[in-house]
């Protein structure tokens, strides 16, 4: 018994999934395939880190300071890879420029062609982005922890001078009614 290449399994799943495309927003304004390949990126991503770090002793639980530390490393390195003004060389084959977002951040829409919409929402979402960053550096925590917790501690003592400066121009706002 053969199967056509019609109506083996590759294009009965592509059919299943142009079902539950159109079913789940009928609009076609989202890129569920997008998302099952960036799913599926990130799945391989973190079994390759998973397969370099399988040999490394883990602790028995995170330590509190890292945890923070990876927190506070984590939301600055994705602001600054999905909203910096200097980064943006990075994002622009995904996306399109729309304006300022406060200071040094630019406000992005991902392109609406099918195959940079997906990327284009993940590099200009720091949420997106973070999960990719927390992961990276949990992973460099296992194999290179010296390096990993400098590198950590400048992006922290970064997002610390982004909140003074912050700090220190509304308060100049504020005294001179600016």
């Amino acid at each position: 018994m053969t199967r056509t290449a019609e109506g083996g399994p590759v294009s009965r799943v592509k059919g299943m999934l142009r079902r539950v495309e159109h079913t789940y927003a009928a609009d076609g304004g989202r890129p569920i395939r997008g998302y099952l390949v960036a799913m599926s990126a990130f799945a391989a991503y973190t079994t390759g880190w998973a397969l370099l770090v399988r040999r490394r002793p883990l602790p028995d639980r995170p330590v509190p300071w890292d945890v923070a530390l990876t927190a506070v490393a984590t939301f600055r390195l994705s602001r600054l890879l999905s909203k910096a003004s200097v980064t943006s060389p990075l994002r622009a084959p995904f996306t399109t420029f729309v304006g300022p977002q406060g200071p040094a951040e630019l406000h992005e829409e991902a392109r609406s062609d099918d195959r940079k919409a997906t990327v284009g929402e993940l590099v200009t979402c720091p949420f997106c982005v973070s999960v990719w960053v927390a992961s990276s550096l949990t992973a460099g925590q296992l194999l290179w922890p010296r390096a990993t917790r400098t590198a950590m501690g400048a992006l922290t003592a970064l997002a610390g001078a982004d909140a003074l400066q912050l700090t220190y121009g509304a308060l100049v706002d504020r005294t001179t009614g600016g």
